[in-house]
C-alpha cells in the first residue's frame, strides 16, 4: 500500500472514530501532498511524500522553538502533537553511527576525498536518508569527514 493511500485510510478511520485533532493533522498532510501534485501536475511517489512530511516536521520544530521563546506553551503542545502524528508515517530515524556507515559506503562508491566531492556524496545519500535523518546533520557530518 502506498503512503498516500495509508494516510487516506487513516483519515477515514479518524473520521469514523471522531478523533478531530488527529483528523485535522492528517487533512493538513493530505492538503500539502495534493497541493504539490496540483502545482507540478504529477502523482507523487512515496519518497516525494516523505520529503513533504519531513519538511512539515521541520516547520513544526521551528514553530515550537518560536512558541517556547514567546512562552506560548499551549501552542507548542499543539505543534508537538502534530509532529507526533506526522512522524508516525516517517520511517524510523537512523542513529549517527548508521548515518556514518552509509556515508563511508558512499565515499567508497564515489571515491570522494575532498570538499569538491560533497555534491556527489549528498546526491547518493539524500535518497537513502530522506525522512530518516536530518539532512542538515548529515551535511555537517559529510563536511567533517571530508575536511
Amino acid at each position: 500500500m502506498s503512503l498516500k493511500q495509508r494516510i487516506t485510510d487513516d483519515m477515514k478511520t479518524a473520521m469514523k472514530s471522531g478523533d478531530k485533532s488527529r483528523l485535522g493533522v492528517i487533512r493538513l498532510m493530505l492538503a500539502a501532498i495534493k497541493q504539490r501534485e496540483v502545482d507540478e501536475r504529477v502523482t507523487l511517489d512515496d519518497s516525494q511524500i516523505l520529503a513533504i512530511l519531513d519538511k512539515m516536521v521541520k516547520q513544526r520544530h521551528d514553530s515550537i522553538r518560536q512558541y517556547t521563546a514567546a512562552q506560548r506553551n499551549d501552542l507548542a503542545e499543539v505543534e508537538a502533537f502534530e509532529i507526533e502524528v506526522i512522524q508516525a508515517y516517517l520511517p524510523k530515524a537512523l542513529t549517527e553511527n548508521e548515518i556514518l556507515a552509509l556515508l563511508e559506503q558512499a565515499m567508497t562508491y564515489t571515491g570522494a576525498t575532498s570538499m569538491r566531492d560533497m555534491g556527489k556524496l549528498m546526491a547518493i545519500l539524500k535518497p537513502q536518508l530522506q525522512g530518516r535523518a536530518d539532512m542538515a546533520q548529515v551535511s555537517g557530518l559529510v563536511k567533517q569527514r571530508l575536511s
